[in-house]
């Protein structure tokens, strides 16, 4: 098997490890072309057979490959849970797959995937919007505080994360995690994604606080700016 040939190795595998499966799809980096060296195959499959979801690792070959395996129902589940949490990762799967088999439901569920996908995330609450703004003040002033560079490090890593979460979702936008932080601010505003990072690598290249600093305080300005005096949960 070669791993050039990515679509090829997934069918063999279908073929291997779910030969009776109603759906499967090729989906992730490798359906979208930009595939590195050590990225897996990702498959969608559905069942109609199956009791209840699972994902399952695989080392077919040489070839990695990551198995996310749902009847319909579950599909659809999973659909609405990503979509709660802001992160749609299953929705996009579909939406971007590539057809390893389909004896009748791509075309369903690759709709219903572009829909939740185009809706983009509900809008938070007034109260959600405190809550995240009080966070990431309680961050950024541990973050201001902060004596040691080990300590810092940490903290903007968490900082960077609820930035990163507030500025998407205030747009009403999805957001990601790992390299899909930087995806998803790119995808909504290349200046803003431009200065998030520059703010942070100024931080962790040169242990200077004051742009992370600025940063944040200017994303929350908008609404309301830092928030601490009077917030309370379940008074």
């Amino acid at each position: 098997m070669r791993k050039s040939d990515p679509l090829q190795i997934a069918k063999q595998f279908v073929k291997q490890y779910h030969p009776n499966c109603d759906m499967a799809l090729l989906s992730g980096s490798v359906a979208r072309g930009d595939e590195t060296d050590t990225s897996d195959l990702d498959i969608v499959i559905i069942d109609s057979h199956l009791s209840h979801p699972f994902r399952k690792s695989y080392l077919f070959g040489h070839q990695p490959i990551e198995c996310f395996v749902h009847n319909e129902q579950s599909l659809v589940q999973f659909f609405q849970s990503d979509c709660e949490r802001g992160r749609p990762s299953l929705p996009h799967m579909v939406a971007e797959g590539l057809t390893i088999i389909d004896k009748g439901l791509v075309q369903t569920f690759k709709e219903q995937a572009n829909q939740l996908l185009r809706q983009g995330p509900r809008a938070w609450t007034d109260e959600e919007i405190a809550a995240k703004r009080y966070f990431i003040t309680d961050l950024l002033e541990d973050f201001e505080g902060c004596r040691t560079r080990s300590e810092g490090i940490f903290i903007t890593g968490q900082l960077a994360d609820a930035v990163h979460i507030f500025i998407l979702r205030m747009n009403q936008r999805w957001i990601g995690s790992s390299k899909w932080i930087y995806k998803s601010m790119a995808n909504f505003d290349q200046k803003v994604c431009a200065d998030f990072v520059q703010a942070f690598d100024t931080y962790y290249k040169q242990n200077n606080k004051d742009e992370v600093i600025r940063f944040v305080d200017q994303t929350l300005l908008p609404y309301g700016g830092r928030y601490f005096d009077g917030f309370s949960i379940g008074e």
